[in-house]
């Protein structure tokens, strides 16, 4: 018998997800994005009148994304939206569930990329440069220094397990995104903050623990709580309030890129699998040479650079 609209939709859905999640071990976070938005195409295709996902054709797609932009939603949204639906064809086509990728060559609007903040070295020593034996205090100064160290993404950092971490070879292997590993450097002011963090953590951690950072629990650390201290950390120390974990990481790129000027090295080590998510930092480093330009230069008469479009 067959399954109703509904079903049938929900069915392929949940297969799409289930590989998603056990053949290719996506993180929950980015299961949950991939979820969200399918079930929003899903319920406007039904609210169309197909029957199944196979139904869904190019025109369609286009009417979608034309009609979520009307509703105000942003350009990177519906870049996503049409990201999510093209993997989930091309899973569809490998079952033969589909003949074409319907959401293939349909473009998004334009999106304004918007430049990274990251700290200047002032910043980063008001941040990183106040000792303390207080246990948390250790802990946390650990967790900012290895992230500007090693330019880690935040679910990178609550991964590390002590078996990651080699100090005396100054590296430490993390898990990013696609479930793929990579060996990063330590700096040595990261390596002297994580050695005095392990002396606190033994005194602290519960049996059987064996992530590098926990909590007051003794139980490895929460991405919530470590935005919490690092926001905290930075109020204490009088700086602007939106100051987060990945602010560190990108600072930690710009600087890099800034002193080496190799892209290709920085992609490398940020674990980016396309050089052009790397390359945004390269628009940073042009627009901080071209201040120091306006700033320095005895003929420059710009008040802004790049200009305002």
């Amino acid at each position: 018998m067959k399954k109703p609209p509904e079903e049938q939709f929900q069915s392929w859905l949940d297969h799409f997800l289930d590989h998603l999640r056990h053949e290719r071990r996506l993180s929950p976070h980015t299961l949950s994005n991939y979820q969200r938005d399918l079930q929003r195409i899903r319920a406007w295709c039904l609210n169309q009148g197909m029957a199944a996902w196979a139904d869904l054709k190019q025109h369609h797609v286009r009417s979608f994304i034309a009609t979520r932009h009307r509703q105000g939603i942003s350009g990177s949204s519906l870049q996503r939206e049409l990201s999510s639906l093209r993997t989930l064809f091309r899973y569809l086509q490998r079952e033969k569930q589909a003949d074409q990728n319907p959401a293939q060559g349909v473009r998004p609007p334009k999106v304004e990329r918007k430049l990274p903040s990251v700290l200047d070295a002032d910043q980063l020593g008001r941040l990183l440069d106040q000792p303390s034996d207080e246990p948390l205090a250790i802990r946390d100064l650990a967790m900012m220094e290895l992230f500007y160290s090693s330019g880690l993404r935040l679910s990178e950092l609550v991964s590390i397990d002590l078996a990651d971490i080699d100090l005396a070879d100054a590296t430490v292997e993390v898990t990013g995104k696609g479930a793929k590993t990579r060996r990063l450097p330590i700096g040595e002011k990261a390596r002297q903050s994580i050695e005095k963090w392990l002396v606190v953590r033994s005194g602290m951690v519960s049996p059987d623990e064996s992530a590098l950072f926990i909590s007051q629990r003794g139980k490895r650390i929460s991405p919530r709580t470590v935005q919490q201290r690092v926001h905290k950390k930075a109020l204490e120390n009088g700086m602007p309030t939106d100051i987060h974990p990945h602010m560190l990481r990108h600072s930690f790129a710009s600087h890099l890129l800034e002193s080496s000027g190799d892209l290709r090295a920085v992609q490398e080590l940020l674990g980016h699998a396309d050089i052009s998510t790397t390359q945004i930092y390269t628009h940073l480093d042009f627009q901080h040479l071209a201040k120091v330009y306006d700033e320095a230069h005895p003929r420059a008469r710009r008040k802004k650079w790049p200009p305002v479009k």
